[in-house]
């Protein structure tokens, strides 16, 4: 499927892996300049080279940590103007609210709220007076369906989710769209986290957690991350400027719920 955005330039955070590694791909699959980031150099700049043997597409990889200004500073400063931007980022530890301080709460807030703001801000006007912008944070299933061992996430997710909503209506006259992509379990690091925190929790085996999660699913699996790549290049296609605002959830089918 032609998208439509061939030579546009994208900022996506948290790409070296997982889920951000899959958008950057089906973004360059169609001629996008992406510029991916992450911490670990050694590690993104693998991930750089795949994406370029894989499509031919020009990669830029910019190592930093986007939860800092400095971060966000040099991020930018590779790509200032910049088509798309997609907000990423790892989720805070799982656990038990009673054992969380202020400077936990605070870690996660940067991290899944006010970093994935900072960045918009930076952003959206060059986009509205350009006339296109696709701006997709990805979120959690969790925002949808909390669950209880992911409360930090749970907060700041919503937190992002609610500031979205307002912005998303003010911007889409210019062509520019904000969406939330609302992953369920995927085959990534941050499942497996999931899973070990859920297994001790129940005092179970990280085994029986798993098989335990899976069997669950109306899917009867978690998902692959190019399913999510392909979704998110969808909505920052030349032809999803009619949609703003949405969380779509890509959980296999496990949220029961009509809306």
């Amino acid at each position: 499927m032609d998208l439509g955005i061939k030579g546009r330039k994208a900022i996506i955070c948290a790409s070296s892996k997982g889920l951000g590694k899959a958008c950057a791909m089906t973004l360059a699959r169609d001629g996008v300049h992406v510029f991916i980031n992450g911490r670990n150099t050694e590690t993104l700049e693998a991930t750089a080279k795949e994406i370029r043997d894989a499509t031919g597409s020009e990669v830029t990889a910019v190592a930093c940590d986007v939860t800092t200004n400095e971060g966000r500073e040099k991020l930018l400063a590779a790509c200032p103007e910049p088509d798309i931007l997609i907000n990423n980022a790892a989720g805070p530890p799982t656990g038990n609210f009673r054992d969380w301080d202020r400077d936990t709460w605070i870690k996660a807030l940067d991290s899944n709220m006010l970093t994935p703001i900072e960045l918009i801000k930076a952003v959206v006007d060059g986009m509205i007076e350009r006339k296109f912008g696709r701006i997709v944070n990805i979120t959690s299933g969790a925002v949808k369906a909390p669950i209880n061992v992911l409360g930090l996430s749970n907060g700041a997710r919503a937190g992002l989710t609610g500031f979205v909503a307002g912005v998303a209506r003010t911007t889409v006259k210019d062509n520019v769209t904000l969406n939330n992509i609302l992953p369920g379990p995927f085959e990534t690091d941050r499942i497996a986290e999931v899973i070990a925190g859920e297994a001790k929790a129940r005092g179970i085996s990280e085994g029986d957690a798993r098989v335990g999660r899976m069997a669950a699913n109306p899917s009867g699996r978690f998902g692959r991350p190019e399913e999510f790549g392909d979704a998110c290049g969808w909505l920052c296609s030349a032809n999803a400027g009619f949609v703003t605002g949405q969380n779509i959830l890509l959980d296999g089918g496990a949220f029961p719920g009509v809306i």
